[in-house]
C-alpha cells in the first residue's frame, strides 16, 4: 500500500520530453495535464500522449502515482478525454471545475476510474460536502484557487474561509485529507515552506507543485520529523499499557492528558510516517 501522497507535480501533457523527468523527479504523484497548460491546438496530442504514458508505465509500484487532469465537462475534448482514458492503468482522473453531480457521477461510471474533484467556482465550493458523496469513485477534493479567487472576487488572503470548508467537506465525507493548491510564486521558496507549513497545520496533507524545485519543500514539510514520530509512538504505546490496564485515559511523563482523541492523531501521523524524511 502506498503512502499519502505529499507532492503533485503537473506537467503539460502536450510536451512529451518532459513527462519521464516529471516521473524522475522525486515527486510522489506526477499529473498529466490536458487542461489549463495546453493550448487549443496541442490537446489532442497531449490526450495520446497520457495514453501512452498509461498503457507504458501505468501505476506501477517503483514509479509516482499517475494522475491526468481532464478538460472540464462541456469543453471540445471532455468526452475523448474520459473515453481514451477508460479504464487505463493509471491512478486515476482529476476533474476541473466540478459543480455538477450529475457530471461527476457520468465521468466516474464512464471512466471507471478514481476521480479527484477541482473546486474552482463559488459554486462547486458550496456544492463541497454534496459533490464529496457524489460517487463511490469519488476518491478527493481539492480547491483551484486562482479561478477560484477570480470568480469570488477575493484577494490572495482571503480563502482561508474556503480552505477551512473543503477540509471540513473532505472529512465528513470519509476522504483523505486535501492537498493544498499551487504555490505560484516558483523563486520564493521560504514563502512555499511557510505556506505549506501552515496548509498542514489547518489539515491539508500534500501540495500540487508547477516546478520540481518545489518537491522537496513540500516533501519536508508533509512527512513527520522523526520527534514527531517518537512523540506519537510513545502516545501509542503509552495508550496501549494504559487499555491493558483498564484504562482509556492517562497521564504522560510530561503530564499531558492522553485520551482516546489524542491517541487517533498520533495514529494519523505514524500512518504519515512511511516515507524517508527529506531534508530541504
Amino acid at each position: 500500500m502506498r503512502a499519502p501522497a505529499r507532492s503533485w507535480l503537473y506537467v503539460p501533457g502536450h510536451k512529451a520530453g518532459l513527462i519521464p523527468k516529471a516521473l524522475g523527479s522525486g515527486a510522489d504523484a506526477v499529473i498529466i495535464d490536458l487542461e489549463d497548460a495546453v493550448p487549443a491546438e496541442s490537446k489532442d496530442q497531449a490526450r495520446v500522449n497520457a495514453v501512452t504514458i498509461a498503457k507504458d508505465r501505468g501505476n506501477a509500484v517503483d514509479a509516482p502515482e499517475i494522475w491526468v487532469r481532464i478538460n472540464q465537462a462541456g469543453s471540445p475534448w471532455h468526452d475523448d478525454d474520459v473515453a481514451a482514458l477508460a479504464g487505463s492503468a493509471i491512478a486515476g482522473l482529476r476533474v476541473p471545475k466540478a459543480e455538477s453531480v450529475e457530471s461527476v457521477r457520468a465521468i466516474a461510471e464512464a471512466s471507471r476510474l478514481p476521480i479527484q474533484l477541482i473546486l474552482e467556482t463559488a459554486l462547486g465550493l458550496l456544492e463541497a460536502p454534496v459533490l464529496a458523496r457524489a460517487h463511490p469513485s469519488v476518491v478527493g477534493i481539492s480547491l483551484g484557487e486562482a479561478d477560484l479567487s477570480a470568480d469570488l472576487r477575493v484577494g490572495p488572503g482571503g480563502l482561508d474561509w474556503a480552505r477551512g470548508w473543503l477540509v471540513t467537506a473532505a472529512r465528513a465525507a470519509g476522504l483523505p485529507s486535501p492537498a493544498q493548491s499551487v504555490w505560484t510564486h516558483v523563486r520564493d521558496l521560504d514563502g512555499l515552506r511557510a505556506s505549506s507549513i501552515r496548509s498542514r497545520e489547518c489539515g491539508f496533507h500534500g501540495r500540487t507543485v508547477i516546478h520540481p524545485t518545489q518537491i522537496p519543500i513540500v516533501n519536508d514539510v508533509f512527512t513527520p520529523t522523526d520527534a514527531e514520530v517518537a512523540a506519537a509512538q510513545a502516545i501509542v504505546d503509552a495508550a496501549q499499557q494504559a487499555a491493558e490496564d483498564g484504562s482509556s485515559a492517562l497521564l504522560d511523563a510530561n503530564g499531558r492528558f492522553i485520551d482516546p482523541a489524542v491517541v487517533e492523531q498520533a495514529r494519523v501521523v505514524l500512518s504519515l510516517a512511511r516515507h524517508d524524511h527529506i531534508s530541504s
